[in-house]
């Protein structure tokens, strides 16, 4: 059995989570439940959970300040929120799971076999780590870090090092400066959308370019992009204005 803790500042959120576990989850053993983020430190420290269900939004605090506060991570966190704005980016930035209010039950067990998975695989939580870390940092973009889910593990990848993206079937490569190469296992829909405030163009279907990286624009039966490594890039037809228009950015 995994020991959980829920922080919730809500009462009926708190026992409608609970139910739900105990329904649904059954590798998941509830020890204890918090209303805030005194009460949550207290319960941590004396029942050492392996699984936090985490409100984004909690009476006096929120759940970054909670985590920036206890310094060390041997459990895997979900957070709860019914928000779809306040720290999501940053979540999902660092591949951790999120729930929206009201809980979806299937997402709910995904989430917690996932987190269970990890449980059974390490002791300290990097991901919480990158996550606070990308808050402390929410306006440096140099030092931001993006969690890439592959086939055998998580690898968090500095943002400024991803020389460019390709779409194979539900899968991503990953093409970074130093000539290594990553499969991931999200489709490339996804990082555009993390990724389009750090200057990466979705050029085709198929590729989405850092624009720092690209060395020219070249016509050749259509576009292509010419990157700083000598590989080449297709652009489509309906977005070489709109690639253009982006490459002429500051």
């Amino acid at each position: 059995m995994i020991k959980a803790l829920i922080v919730e500042d809500e009462e009926h959120n708190q026992h409608n989570l609970r139910q739900l576990l105990s329904k649904y989850c059954s590798q998941v053993q509830v020890v204890g439940m918090a209303t805030d983020a005194i009460e949550a430190r207290q319960l941590i420290a004396a029942l050492q959970p392996k699984l936090l269900f985490l409100d984004v939004q909690l009476s006096g605090s929120n759940a970054f300040t909670l985590l920036q506060e206890l310094g060390s991570y041997d459990f895997e966190v979900i957070f709860v929120t019914a928000f779809s704005e306040y720290g999501i980016q940053a979540i999902r930035f660092s591949a951790i799971d999120y729930l929206m209010k009201p809980l979806d039950i299937q997402e709910l067990v995904t989430a917690v076999n996932k987190a269970v998975e990890r449980i059974t695989q390490k002791q300290e939580n990097h991901h919480l780590r990158n996550l606070l870390h990308y808050l402390q940092h929410a306006q440096n973009k140099q030092e931001h870090r993006i969690a890439i889910s592959s086939l055998k593990e998580m690898r968090l990848v500095p943002v400024q090092d991803i020389l460019r993206c390709q779409s194979e079937n539900s899968y991503t490569f990953f093409y970074l400066s130093n000539g290594e190469k990553i499969l991931s296992t999200i489709p490339i829909s996804e990082y555009e959308e993390l990724l389009q405030h750090y200057g990466f163009i979705r050029c085709h279907q198929s590729h989405l370019v850092n624009r720092r990286y690209v060395r020219s624009l070249l016509r050749s039966d259509g576009y292509i992009l010419q990157m700083i490594d000598n590989t080449t890039v297709p652009v489509s037809r309906q977005r070489k204005d709109m690639v253009k228009e982006e490459l002429l950015k500051n």
